[in-house]
This record gives structure tokens, C-alpha cells and sequence, in this order.
């Protein structure tokens, strides 16, 4: 049975690079296979390299290049002025928007907006969340990193409705997001007195045990797993489940990421020889194990047929 075509998104930048380095970046991107970019912060409203009227210039450079631009909100608001910032990114038309917060719900609900994306950390498990998203406008839903492939199929057997999912399948996990900024306790600073130290650090802050061992990531007031979560040897299945493939962007090699996938997809390339590929690019060891039910750090031997 032949099967829709997979597009690629390129999630929205969870690092804090510096003003150059991320213009550089999206410059790239405008040339990479990405069909779909997602600008804008989403970790800390802190991060001030760009506000919201350079994202938004960001987003029109890559639109006139072709490509399908969404806004991304933040995904811990906890000021006025993170609200602020929010209202203006619901009223403007030209993009579509991903909701990281359920405030951001409230304000496209309110707005009538219909063509909104329901993003990963609004954590939707079951058909019934899935339902209330849609009817609140959402055209599109990211699934929550942790969702096994079991689940999603559940999910998608019982939607009323046809809607879009967009699944990650590659990059350092978010696992957690909280008031508190680790980064900061880090460097025996305070949250409000932090020196972006963030900024410094391409793909953030590696946490070992005392054995050594790689446990999380440490970027901000967001906790990411250390291992990159990596579904290339899964696409067959993978993209039988979803209509798009989020990428995440890291510090290096994004785009020679994107490409890989794209060859993969279109069968150039088959999956478990794209997986040995990938090696060379990722900054951790890989792991799948949540798409498979395990732990989520485990790696689970895959097929390696095509994907398509």
C-alpha cells in the first residue's frame, strides 16, 4: 500500500545561541529539505539575542524561501510580559502557531483561529484531550516525546476526526521544564542574576554520575535527556504513524541531519544503513526506547526495510 508523503519539520531552536550564530543558522536552513520551520523561544523569556519582531523577520526570510513557517510559544509563562509577548504572537495572521502552553490554547480558542498546532508539551495521551484540542481550533498535534508507537496508534484508531501528527524523531528529549533554572544553580548564580550563561553552551549542559555516566542535559529552566533520541532505523514504521518528522536542532550538523532523513524517506538510503550514518553527527549516544515502551535511554534493535 503506498503511503502519504512525510514531510520534515525542524523544531524550534532550544538552545540559547547567539544573535549571529542563529541567523547564520536559519540562513541555512532556508537551503535544507525542512518543509516546515518552527521559530521563536520557547525555553526561557530571558533569552533576549532575538525578541519577537527579529523571529519574525527570521520567519519571513524562510517563508519567501518556501517553507511552511509556525511560531512557537513558550512553554513556561510566568509574567505579564511573558503573556505579552503571547498576545502578540495569537494576533498576528501571517504564521500559524504552535501552542506550547494551555494559556496559548485559551488566546487561539478565543481568537477563533482553526489552523493552530498543538504542540508536545501540552501533553496529550488519549483520544478525549486529542478531541478537546480540535475543538478548540488545533489542525495539527506534535506528540509528547515519551508516547510509545503503541499508543499513538490507539490514539489516532479512535480520532473522530483526521488531524495532522507530527512525531520527533530526532534530538535531545525535553523531559521537564521548570521555574527554577538548573543552568544558573549550575554556576551558584540565581535565576534573575543568571549572566546567560546559556549562551555559551551550543547544545547544553552535560550531567554525568559520579560514575560517569551520561544522565540529562541541563539547558535553562528545561531538563533534556543526554542521549539523542534517534528513530532513523524505525522510519518504516514511524512513518506509517504520522504525516511529518520533527527534527531538533543542535549546535552542529542539523542540516546534514535533515538531508539524511529526506534520502531516508524517499528510499535513497535504507533505514538501518541512515542509522549507522547518523553516528558521526549526534553529540550522545543514541536511544529509542520510548517509541518501543521501554526506558526511555535504551536503544531497541529495529527492521531495516525502507520507509517508504
Amino acid at each position: 500500500m503506498e503511503m502519504k508523503p512525510v514531510k520534515l519539520a525542524l523544531g524550534p531552536l532550544l538552545y540559547y545561541w547567539s544573535r549571529q550564530a542563529t541567523l547564520d543558522f536559519y540562513a541555512q536552513i532556508a537551503d535544507s529539505p525542512a518543509d516546515i520551520v518552527y521559530v521563536g523561544e520557547t525555553v526561557c523569556s530571558r533569552r533576549h539575542e532575538l525578541r519577537l519582531d527579529d523571529w519574525l523577520e527570521v520567519a519571513q526570510v524562510l517563508a519567501d524561501a518556501g517553507k511552511e513557517v509556525v511560531l512557537s510559544s513558550q512553554s513556561l509563562i510566568e509574567s505579564e510580559s511573558d503573556l505579552k509577548t503571547l498576545r502578540r504572537i495569537v494576533a498576528q495572521t501571517r504564521f500559524r502557531v504552535e501552542a506550547n502552553d494551555m494559556s496559548a490554547v485559551r488566546l487561539l480558542a478565543e481568537a477563533g483561529r482553526r489552523d493552530w498546532i498543538a504542540g508536545p508539551t501540552l501533553n496529550i495521551f488519549n483520544p478525549q484531550t486529542l478531541g478537546l484540542m480540535m475543538e478548540a481550533g488545533a489542525s495539527r498535534w506534535v506528540i509528547a516525546p515519551e508516547m510509545t508507537g503503541a499508543a499513538l496508534a490507539d490514539v489516532r484508531a479512535a480520532q473522530a476526526a483526521p488531524i495532522e501528527t507530527e512525531i520527533m524523531a530526532w534530538g535531545r528529549l525535553p523531559l521537564a521544564h521548570s521555574a527554577r533554572c538548573f543552568t544558573a544553580r549550575h554556576f551558584n548564580l540565581q535565576k534573575d542574576t543568571c549572566e546567560f550563561r546559556c549562551l555559551g553552551l551550543a547544545d547544553g549542559l552535560a550531567l554525568r554520575t559520579r560514575e560517569g555516566e551520561a544522565f540529562l542535559t541541563l539547558n535553562g529552566v528545561q531538563t533534556q535527556s543526554a542521549r539523542v533520541y534517534n528513530l532513523l532505523a524505525d522510519l518504516p514504521e514511524v512513518c506509517r504513524s504520522a504525516e511529518i518528522l520533527r527534527i531538533s536542532p543542535q549546535g552542529s550538523h542539523t542540516a546534514n541531519v535533515l538531508e539524511l532523513f529526506r534520502n531516508t524517506i524517499d528510499g535513497t538510503i535504507p533505514a538501518a544503513q541512515a542509522f549507522e550514518q547518523s553516528a558521526q553527527w549526534m553529540v550522545d549516544q543514541p536511544c529509542n526506547g520510548f517509541w518501543h515502551g521501554r526506558p526511555g535511554l535504551e536503544l531497541h534493535q529495529v527492521a531495516t526495510s525502507t520507509c517508504l
